[in-house]
């Protein structure tokens, strides 16, 4: 039986289509065997905004997101269309705090647009998958693979991002279920 507590709350902080929650939940309840609840939250980002890089600090979300977090959810999953960065990186797709079970993935690199090409919306779902299942990895405490197939590989471009799949590796899955215990 599974126990109240295990579930991951997902809150996305954008217009968002209806199908992206659906099928991003679908895929997060798969791969964590764990409910998935969108949560309603208000959060203005402006707090997070770094005028000269003109990027929102992914690290200061994720404190205010430590202290929003509905104590009855296991995990906390924030999905937003602003670009992050962390001071020792260009940019992330996100961040994950394993501490505190809070994670933010960012949409805004995710999407062909960003790039000036053509939008494609099963690309675009793939990629907002995968870091959404990397992210909430590392707040199970699983590292970086060295498995370029896996989706807790780092993933420092989109090129990265497009070559991993959206399970994890065999090692990847067996350290999960230790750790999910």
């Amino acid at each position: 039986m599974q126990r109240e507590k295990e579930k991951i709350c997902m809150f996305v902080l954008e217009e968002s289509v209806p199908i992206l929650e659906r099928q991003l939940s679908s895929h997060l309840e798969s791969a964590f065997h764990r409910k998935i609840e969108l949560t309603k939250m208000e959060i203005n980002l402006d707090f997070a905004y770094h005028p000269k890089r003109g990027q929102y600090n992914s690290s200061d979300i994720l404190a205010r997101l430590r202290m929003m977090k509905n104590k009855e959810c296991e995990r906390l999953l924030t999905v937003v269309d602003v670009d992050l960065y962390v001071p020792e990186l260009n940019f992330v797709f996100g961040e994950a705090d394993s501490q505190n079970g809070v994670a933010v993935i960012s949409t805004r690199r995710l999407g062909e647009e960003f790039y000036g090409l053509p939008g494609n919306p099963q690309i675009f779902l793939d990629r907002v998958i995968k870091e959404a299942v990397h992210e909430l990895g590392h707040t199970y405490g699983l590292p970086h693979c060295p498995d370029p197939r896996c989706v807790m590989h780092f993933s420092n471009s989109l090129k990265d991002t497009d070559f991993k799949g959206s399970s994890f590796c065999d090692a990847c899955q067996k350290k999960l279920e230790l750790l999910s215990r």
